[in-house]
């Protein structure tokens, strides 16, 4: 067996943002609507000014309005809250998103279930995921759908596939346990208080690794031929790029595993793409919702 397939994320990615953008000039050449997210930003975090400042970008580039807000790192709950009310109520806004992590004076959870689930485009109020885990329509958070695209554009149809997550967080594991059973997959979800995660991993036909440690999955956890998405992002030195310098890494060790798998997803370039793709398609999804006009099949063909 020769080296897996890289899976491209920044490719499916483009193609994904593509298709988005021609549905936005639809919307506003037939229904005079422009698709808005609003990012909210407390604090400075330099990774979550990164982020938000990448989903600024992609989403004025996919022709949607950006609202941005930024907050101080000891800005209080209750301001938050107002400023979250105040985005409920506006029409030009079709999705919100607060950057996590929050800082510790204020509750996540209590910020989170403020927001409209209409337009909660990460898809983490507690109704989108019941709806989720109900098997309903739902805002659905975008990495997680991201990891099931990636694995699909390798095998389209993924019945009866034996898929393993490692990582069980609200934010990647739960949410996409329930979008691999949606497409039918044999899923188990794994995590640090497993038995022999070495023996869990290496049946899986897709293993899914999101555990936030760096090259933990080694590559004789990978089955031969398996499908392997690489959700985490880690910094650690790199001392040959001079002093000071990081380089990123995921949560597997990718030269050993790309020398057992049939595909796997690089880091960077993998998921993370997706990430913000998928967040583009809840805002245009949402727009539609809420207006009552059907929202276009996007993730058929990435």
């Amino acid at each position: 067996m020769g080296e897996a397939r890289i899976i491209d994320g920044k490719a499916i990615a483009e193609t994904l943002r593509t298709r988005i953008a021609a549905h936005v000039r639809v919307l506003q050449s037939e229904h005079g609507l422009t698709p808005g997210l609003a990012a909210v930003l407390v604090g400075d975090d330099p990774a979550s000014e990164v982020y938000v400042r990448n989903k600024r970008r992609a989403t004025e580039a996919a022709g949607m309005t950006s609202f941005e807000h930024r907050l101080g790192r000891a800005t209080g709950e209750a301001e938050l809250l107002m400023l979250i009310e105040r985005l409920n109520a506006d029409s030009r806004v079709d999705g919100i998103l607060v950057q996590l992590p929050l800082p510790d004076q204020i509750d996540t959870h209590k910020v989170l279930e403020h927001m409209l689930p209409a337009k909660d485009v990460d898809g983490f109020h507690p109704i989108n995921a019941g709806r989720l885990a109900t098997g309903q329509p739902a805002l659905v958070p975008g990495t997680p759908l991201g990891c099931v695209l990636l694995a699909k554009s390798v095998q389209p149809d993924l019945t009866g596939a034996e898929a393993v997550i490692i990582g069980r967080s609200n934010i990647v594991g739960k949410p996409l346990a329930q979008l691999l059973l949606a497409e039918n997959a044999t899923v188990t979800v794994a995590h640090s208080r497993s038995r022999d995660l070495r023996a869990i991993a290496r049946r899986a036909d897709v293993l899914i690794a999101a555990v936030g440690r760096p090259e933990m999955v080694r590559g004789d956890w990978i089955k031969p031929g398996a499908i392997v998405i690489d959700v985490g992002i880690n910094r650690l030195p790199a001392p040959e790029k001079g002093e000071g310098k990081t380089r990123l890494v995921g949560d597997v060790a990718f030269a050993e595993a790309r020398a057992i798998a049939g595909a796997i997803t690089p880091v960077p370039g993998g998921v993370g793409p997706m990430t913000i793709g998928c967040l583009l398609a809840n805002t245009l999804r949402a727009a539609c919702l809420r207006r009552g006009i059907t929202p276009p099949e996007l993730s058929s063909g990435v």
